[in-house]
C-alpha cells in the first residue's frame, strides 16, 4: 500500500486515540514518520481538511454522544471534550450541527455527526481483487425474529452497494443517522425490493430503524418505511483484521448465496429488505436476509 496512505492513516488512527488531548503537527509526524511541514500536507490531501479541523469535528460529535447522556451539564461536557471554554464549545457546536449544546441535550434530533472514513479502506478497495481460492470461513448462520419498525432512510438514484451509495449521496448520511437513537443502537444498510422503491430511486440505502409508530423529527430529505414483523437469518462471520474487511464481507456473502433455507423448512423472503451493518472486526461482519415458511 501507498506508504503516504499508511501514513495519513497512522494520523487519523492517533487523533481518534487522542480526541481530547492537544496534539501537536509534531506528534502527528512522529506517528506518520514524516516531517512536521510534509505530515501537514499529506493530511489535509487525502482527508480534505487540516488536522486541527479534523480533530475538532471529532471532538464535537464525541460530546454529542455525552450530551444525551441524563444530566450531563453542557459545561462539564465542553471540558472533558478538551475545549478550553464553554463559550468556544458552544459556537463551536453551533456551527457544526447548527443547533445549541444546550438545546441538544435537552431535546435530541438528529444532527450531522463527523464519522471519519480511514483513507486506508479506498486504497484496499481499488487494490481488491476477490480470490475465488481464498481460504474458507467459519459463518454463523442463526434465526432472528425482527418486530414491525419505521425506518428513516436516505434514498440514491443509482447505488447498489456502500461504495457506490457513498459515491453517489455521500458520507455525511452515516453520521447524521449515527446520532439518532435507534432500535439495536446502530445504523443500518438495506437493499430495497421493488415495491419499497419510487421510480428513480436506488436499490441499496441507509438508515435507522426507529420503532413502530415513531414521530419523532425526520432530517430533510429522508423518507419513512414502515416494514412488517419478518423472519430473518443473520449470517456472521469471525472476527477479521481491518485489513481484510473486504475478504470478510465476501465471505458471508457467499455463504448467503450458498445457503438454501429449505432445510430449516423455509423459502427467502424477498419482499422484505436485506440488511446490512457496519463491519466490526471484533464482532464480525454480519448481514440478513428475510424467510418466509416453505
Amino acid at each position: 500500500m501507498n506508504d503516504q496512505v499508511l501514513a495519513v492513516q497512522r494520523m487519523q488512527d492517533y487523533l481518534e486515540a487522542h480526541v481530547e488531548d492537544d496534539v501537536s503537527i509534531e506528534d502527528l509526524a512522529y506517528v506518520s514518520l514524516f516531517s512536521p511541514w510534509h505530515s501537514y500536507r499529506l493530511f489535509k490531501r487525502y482527508t480534505g481538511m487540516t488536522p486541527a479541523d479534523y480533530q475538532r469535528r471529532l471532538r464535537l460529535s464525541h460530546s454529542a454522544a455525552r450530551l444525551r447522556e441524563e444530566g450531563r451539564r453542557v459545561a462539564d461536557v465542553a471540558f472533558e471534550s478538551g475545549f478550553g471554554s464553554v463559550d468556544g464549545y458552544q459556537r463551536a457546536f453551533l456551527r457544526e450541527f447548527g443547533c445549541n449544546p444546550g438545546a441538544y441535550a435537552a431535546e435530541p434530533v438528529p444532527i450531522g455527526l463527523f464519522i471519519p472514513y480511514g483513507v486506508k479502506y479506498e486504497e484496499l478497495r481499488r487494490a481488491h481483487e476477490p480470490d475465488s481460492a481464498e481460504e474458507a470461513r467459519t459463518v454463523l448462520v442463526q434465526v432472528v425474529e425482527k418486530p414491525a419498525r419505521r425506518v428513516v432512510l436516505k434514498r440514491g438514484v443509482r447505488a447498489f452497494d456502500y461504495f457506490s451509495y457513498g459515491e453517489e449521496v455521500g458520507s455525511e448520511v452515516w453520521g447524521l443517522i449515527t446520532s439518532m437513537e435507534q432500535l439495536g443502537g446502530e445504523p443500518v444498510s438495506l437493499w430495497l425490493p421493488p415495491h419499497l422503491r419510487p421510480a428513480g430511486t436506488s436499490v441499496y440505502v441507509q438508515g435507522a430503524e426507529m420503532p413502530a409508530g415513531f414521530d419523532g423529527p425526520v432530517p430533510d430529505g429522508f423518507d419513512v418505511v414502515d416494514l412488517p414483523a419478518a423472519t430473518y437469518l443473520a449470517f456472521r462471520g469471525d472476527p477479521f483484521r481491518e485489513e481484510d474487511f473486504l475478504g470478510a464481507v465476501e465471505s458471508v456473502q457467499r455463504a448467503m448465496e450458498r445457503y438454501d433455507p429449505a432445510a430449516i423448512g423455509h423459502a427467502w423472503d424477498d419482499d422484505n429488505p436485506r440488511v446490512q451493518y457496519e463491519p466490526d472486526p471484533v464482532a464480525g461482519y454480519v448481514e440478513m436476509r428475510a424467510v418466509k415458511r416453505a
